[in-house]
């Protein structure tokens, strides 16, 4: 999905160069280089322990790599800190919502937009034993406009605690974008949901990308397949560690070593390969949580 107001021919907001990764002896990353354009949604599939994880954590700083570099937005940030990279745009999903259960949906978009560009305001809430202190106009003007943009605003007033799964990934997904991103990790956004979930965070992804004036972007590492390729403007896929494919959504259906490696198709495609090159295999990987 890909945003027509953007410039694609810009700097990417996003790129992992020639990352390798060793855990001991185990080569969990192989010389794999991702690249996200400005005002897209990229896909990063693969299957467990092709290294999705293991890259999200070179990106988001998490972990350090043995060789490759990171930029956002053309700076190098290999070396920075995961705040310094949020400070810079960067702003991440996880697998397992991470919200804190006393807050309304509301706080944790004001939370986001807090950490952001209200620090010291942050700090006055955190050392408080009151509640957050009063939102300024500014910032019910920010939140409310996100709350409105994500489908929230029947709900911004209830607590994380009741919510479903769904709805969880959402407020979640509202706490990164109230940060004012320049991309976004997604880290299997659409794991448990039913259609109904899926449908209707999909199509929040689709608005939020869309609706930017900033060029935003996602990068999401997902294993509903179906979804990647409805969503995504460009897809990278990893098998062991090593970058096999990259490309259109229909240059990674038609591309068989994807087939082979991922989707599990035993037909071959008389064609060969598409634009997207395949790399040799390497190593195996550390196994991924699912």
């Amino acid at each position: 999905m890909q945003n027509p107001t953007v410039d694609q021919s810009t700097t990417p907001v996003l790129t992992a160069t020639g990352v390798t990764v060793h855990f001991g002896g185990l080569v969990a990353l192989s010389d794999v280089s991702v690249d996200v354009p400005p005002g897209t949604i990229v896909g990063l599939v693969g299957p467990n322990g092709a290294g999705k994880s293991t890259l999200f954590g070179v990106m988001s700083g998490l972990l350090r790599p043995v060789g490759g570099t990171v930029c956002l937005s053309g700076q190098d940030v290999t070396k920075a800190t995961p705040q310094s990279r949020a400070q810079l745009g960067l702003a991440r999903t996880f697998q397992h919502p991470e919200l804190f259960m006393g807050m309304t949906v509301r706080d944790h978009l004001v939370l986001g937009h807090r950490v952001r560009f209200e620090r010291r305001r942050l700090w006055s809430d955190l050392v408080s034993l009151r509640a957050m202190l009063p939102t300024t106009k500014g910032e019910d003007e920010e939140v409310d406009s996100l709350l409105e943009l994500l489908g929230l605003t029947h709900i911004a007033k209830t607590q994380v605690s009741v919510l479903p799964l769904g709805l969880a990934r959402l407020v979640e997904v509202g706490r990164a974008l109230a940060t004012h991103p320049k991309v976004v990790l997604l880290d299997e956004p659409l794991s448990g949901l039913d259609i109904l979930a899926t449908d209707n965070l999909t199509a929040a992804f689709q608005r939020v990308v869309e609706q930017s004036t900033i060029g935003l972007s996602l990068l999401m590492v997902e294993h509903d397949v179906a979804s990647v390729l409805a969503l995504s403007s460009k897809i990278f896929v990893l098998d062991f560690g090593c970058l096999i494919a990259q490309g259109t959504p229909d240059e990674i259906r038609a591309n068989p070593a994807v087939r082979a490696a991922y989707l599990g198709d035993e037909d071959q495609v008389a064609t060969g390969l598409p634009e997207a090159q395949a790399v040799p295999e390497g190593p195996s990987a550390e196994p991924e949580p699912t």
